[in-house]
């Protein structure tokens, strides 16, 4: 599978922006999908996730309320629509696929995915 994330930005704090992730040599709707975002200096940290079929999603407190996780499984893309945006989201974010078909629950941990797309700036000003 091969992801390629997309969407990122500079916008103001209180922004919103929508990231994109298009996947490509694989059988898409299979896997659970996930956004994860590393800023400088940090470890890379789970920000959402939506299982294969979409039905469940999983948001980090951090961005609980403020951020949408969805999938379009005709076209083989994962979103993510980030609104309210903060200073502290300013991070690299990086979709990712599940390395299990059709796990029954949403993965939140790095070790669970093992598809990650390059990654796409998001810097959001104060």
């Amino acid at each position: 599978v091969q992801l390629q994330a997309s969407g990122g930005g500079l916008v103001q704090a209180g922004g919103s922006l929508r990231l994109s992730c298009a996947a490509s040599g694989g059988t898409f709707s299979n896997y659970g999908m996930g956004w994860f975002r590393q800023a400088p200096g940090k470890e890379r940290e789970f920000v959402a996730g939506i299982s294969w079929s979409g039905w469940s999603v999983y948001y980090a407190d951090s961005v609980k309320g403020r951020f949408t996780i969805s999938r379009d499984n005709a076209k083989n893309t994962v979103y993510l629509q980030m609104n309210s945006l903060k200073p502290e989201d300013t991070a690299v974010y990086y979709c990712a696929a599940d390395r299990v078909v059709r796990r029954m629950v949403v993965a939140d941990t790095t070790i669970q995915y093992n598809y990650w797309g390059q990654g796409t700036l998001v810097t959001v000003s104060s």
